[in-house]
């Protein structure tokens, strides 16, 4: 393998609006917008418009490969924030990235009114953290609109989900087996509600819900946690349990920007292991890394058509 031609094909899902995952290196790299006064990492940031429509585009020129608009903070501990409020923050970001932008654009909700508002706006992915549980209208939304549905593991609610998870007993007899069954009966909701097997991914969910412990085994075992035909999407960036790892060289691990050299970690492991997307804060270092990974001729083991070239 010479230089920068080796490169991972993650297969394209075209659905006539530019939509769906798109190719890419070994993981296609899905940049965070969060349009919030209150996300854990860039809370406050982004909100307002015009300022995030020009983070949208310094992502895509960093080198994403897609979108991902976020209105409302699913953080450990937060509150429901009201549709309109939700609405509110996303709408003029997507309203002014509409026609022009060059990437695919997913949203981050759980709320089927934000997700139909989006994709009048362009959006053709829809990233729920919540796997189409917190909506019964939601997953009626995506068939019909056409959407790339993310389904993520979660335990709970945002407000309840790390409740005792440090200090009562192991939340789970064996986390891989719980979120892979998670996945199971998840996939076989949303196929049954008329979205096809082919526009769902998966997502364990690093951070909802979970131990530290509980999220380095899900990573050491992306490859059991796989169905057939369903890429997989990890967003493990800036978050709690990567801190050690900057106080390990003298960094604060309560500074979310400190924990970079943890998440490019675990995008390497996930380039490793064949995961097809990553959802990062960090996309300039994060595509770098993905670079040198096809560079220096570091293969995939595991994905679904994520095979080199």
């Amino acid at each position: 393998m010479q230089g920068n031609s080796s490169r991972a094909q993650v297969e394209t899902r075209p659905d006539g609006r530019g939509g769906g995952i798109p190719p890419a290196r070994p993981c296609a790299v899905m940049g965070i917008l969060n349009v919030t006064p209150d996300s854990f990492s860039d809370g406050g940031s982004y909100d307002r418009a015009e300022v995030a429509i020009g983070q949208a585009r310094a992502i895509a020129a960093a080198g994403a490969a897609i979108l991902d608009v976020g209105g409302e903070s699913t953080r450990p501990g937060s509150d429901e924030v009201p549709v309109a409020e939700e609405l509110a923050r996303v709408l003029p970001v997507l309203d002014g990235l509409a026609g022009s932008y060059p990437l695919p654009i997913s949203i981050d909700t759980r709320r089927a009114e934000v997700a139909a508002a989006a994709a009048d706006r362009g959006a053709t992915i829809l990233n729920d953290t919540a796997s189409l549980r917190d909506d019964p209208e939601l997953a009626a939304v995506a068939a019909e609109r056409g959407m790339t549905v993310v389904l993520m593991h979660r335990r709970g609610t945002p407000a309840t989900m790390q409740r005792g998870i440090d200090d009562g007993p192991p939340p789970y007899a064996d986390v891989v087996d719980e979120v892979r069954a998670f996945f199971e009966e998840r996939v076989a909701f949303a196929v049954e509600a008329g979205i096809p097997r082919e526009r769902l991914v998966l997502d364990p969910g690093i951070g909802f819900g979970k131990r530290f412990e509980d999220n380095d085994r899900l990573l050491a075992e992306l490859g059991r946690l796989r169905l057939p035909g369903v890429p997989l999407l990890v967003g493990a960036s800036r978050k709690a349990f990567l801190g050690r790892f900057a106080a390990a060289g003298g960094g604060d691990p309560e500074d979310s920007a400190a924990r970079l050299p943890g998440s490019l970690a675990v995008a390497a492991v996930c380039a490793r292991a064949g995961v097809e997307i990553l959802r990062v804060h960090d996309v300039a270092e994060t595509v770098a890394l993905l670079e040198a990974l096809a560079a220096f001729g570091v293969e995939p083991v595991g994905g679904e058509g994520a095979t080199w070239t």
